[in-house]
Order: structure tokens, then C-alpha cells, then sequence
């Protein structure tokens, strides 16, 4: 799905003989840095001969374990990416040709529109469907939170969500709300983490905390996958690709899109009959909803 090595070896572990089989498993265990180990070293962690080590990486389509390692190592340099190696990559501001509105809008078009097709294609609906299920569910208590840019995406599903169900609320920025906040996880939360490449620490450390108190945690992310996901109950990943020197967001809205509406079909007249207590209540208070 997400392109990496880990995703490919997932995908072709049913067609590995039982030896190749001992070695895939022993490299996602320690995924990424196993794979930078030497091939002995790799098959006495899966009790297998050096050779098996060697024919995993021809049935992965690698000519040799160089090879897959440098298609790792790109891998990791692709998750690692910032705003100013993206922009120097593009060549962005370097030509003074200029580029037309048509041009831009049309190239827009030609990376926007397979990027949001792509993405949706390739969600798993098992867990688009667990996160509705569990944003759904009005037993749960749900807490949002989001990244240096992508807190946008979290209170715009947020606030959707605040018009459907009750219990929903935002992390709090400030340190002892917050703490307290994640101090009282229980397993009746759901956690909504946004995380994307450059991944912020606090979201790994939020997801696990979220995992040892019995809670659930849906992580939105790139194909790269935060280290949040880890602990996850639900990822989301999505296509990131763009025409600017910061990762698209495009992808990922549309998810949140498509998800709001799996949460208002799942939760019925409840939805209506909360949306109608919102309006009256937004009416009395001059407000609009």
C-alpha cells in the first residue's frame, strides 16, 4: 500500500517459503534498523542459512541485499524529508520562465486528483471501517490532536464530530492540561493523533499511553507511517505528494470527509436528533452551527 519494503514484505508473506518466511519476520520485527545488519548477522536472528537471507531478497525483487538496502536507505531519507530539502529537490524558485495560472491549475489537477484517488483506493476498509465504528460508538469518549499543521485537520473533524455525538473534545496545548488530561485515559477513549513526516515525538508517546490504559488510537499519517502507528489500533495513511515544498494535506481531508460521512450513517437518527439539539441551541444563543 504504502510502497515501503516493510508493506512489500506484508503483502508477499503468504508466497515466502517457510525459511524466507523466519527472515521476513525477523526483519519487520526490528524494521527499520535490522535490515542495515549483515546478512550473517541477519540469518542468525531467523535461524536460517545465509543463502535463505539472500534468495528473500530475489523474491522481493532485489538484485542482492546491497540493492535492498539502499532502497531502504531512500526509503528513510523519502520519511525524513523537510520543507527546504523538498523545495531544493522541486528546483522551486530556480527558473525566472514564471508558470501561468492555467499551468499551475492544471498541474494541480494532474497531482491533486490521482493523489485523492490513490488514497482511498488503497484504505484498507477494514480499518476505515473500525474507525467508524469507533468514532461512532457513543460509549467512547474521543480526544483529537494534531501537529504542527495538521492541528487544522484535527479540529476540523473535531467539530464535526461535536455536532454528532457528545463527548468530544481537543488535547489541551497547555502542558498540566494536557498531562492531567492523558493521566485519566481509560479504555473507553479513542484517541485521534495526526502525525506526518518529521513525526513529532509527543505522538508516539500519546499513542502508547493510549495502548497501555486499554484505549484505542486512530492515527492519520503518510505512507511513511509515524511511529505512532506502532501503537495504533487504526491507521489512515495517505498520499502526501504535491506542488510545494510542505506535503499535501489534499489526501488526508478528503479522508476525514469520507469518514464523517460513514459517522453520520452509522450513528442514524441519533446524528439528526443531536445536529437538531445543536441548531436550538445555536438559535437561543444567536450562533450560527
Amino acid at each position: 500500500m504504502s510502497g515501503t519494503l516493510a508493506d512489500s514484505i506484508r503483502v508477499k508473506l503468504g508466497d515466502l517459503s517457510p525459511a524466507e518466511r523466519k527472515v521476513a519476520r525477523a526483519l519487520l520485527a526490528g524494521y527499520p534498523s535490522m535490515v542495515f545488519e549483515t546478512v550473517a548477522v541477519i540469518a542468525e536472528r531467523a535461524s536460517v542459512s545465509t543463502p535463505t537471507v539472500l534468495r528473500f531478497a530475489a523474491r522481493m525483487g532485489y538484485h542482492g541485499f546491497p540493492e535492498l538496502q539502499a532502497a531502504v536507505r531512500e526509503e528513510l531519507d523519502a520519511r525524513n524529508a523537510s520543507p527546504i530539502s523538498l523545495y531544493e529537490a522541486a528546483g522551486l524558485g530556480v527558473s525566472d520562465d514564471g508558470t501561468s495560472a492555467a499551468g499551475l491549475l492544471e498541474h494541480g489537477n494532474a497531482v491533486f486528483a490521482p493523489a485523492v484517488a490513490r488514497t482511498l483506493a488503497e484504505i484498507p476498509p477494514h480499518d476505515f471501517e473500525r474507525a467508524v465504528e469507533l468514532l461512532a460508538d457513543r460509549k467512547r469518549r474521543i480526544t483529537l490532536v494534531g501537529g504542527r499543521f495538521t492541528h487544522l485537520l484535527a479540529q476540523y473533524l473535531g467539530l464535526h464530530l461535536m455536532q454528532l455525538r457528545e463527548e468530544v473534545r481537543f488535547l489541551p496545548d497547555r502542558s498540566v492540561e494536557r498531562t492531567a488530561a492523558l493521566t485519566q485515559l481509560s479504555r473507553r477513549d479513542v484517541v485521534v493523533l495526526f502525525d506526518y513526516r518529521r513525526y513529532e515525538e509527543d505522538k508516539t508517546a500519546i499513542a502508547q499511553l493510549t495502548r497501555e490504559a486499554a484505549g484505542k488510537a486512530i492515527v492519520f499519517t503518510d505512507p511513511w507511517l509515524s511511529p505512532a502507528a506502532a501503537h495504533a489500533d487504526v491507521v489512515l495513511p495517505s498520499q502526501v505528494g504535491t506542488m510545494a515544498p510542505y506535503d499535501s494535506l489534499v489526501p488526508t481531508l478528503a479522508v476525514i470527509e469520507v469518514l464523517i460521512a460513514g459517522v453520520i450513517n452509522a450513528l442514524g437518527t441519533e446524528a439528526h436528533q443531536q445536529l437538531g439539539r445543536n441548531e436550538e441551541v445555536a438559535r437561543r444563543m444567536g450562533a450560527v452551527q
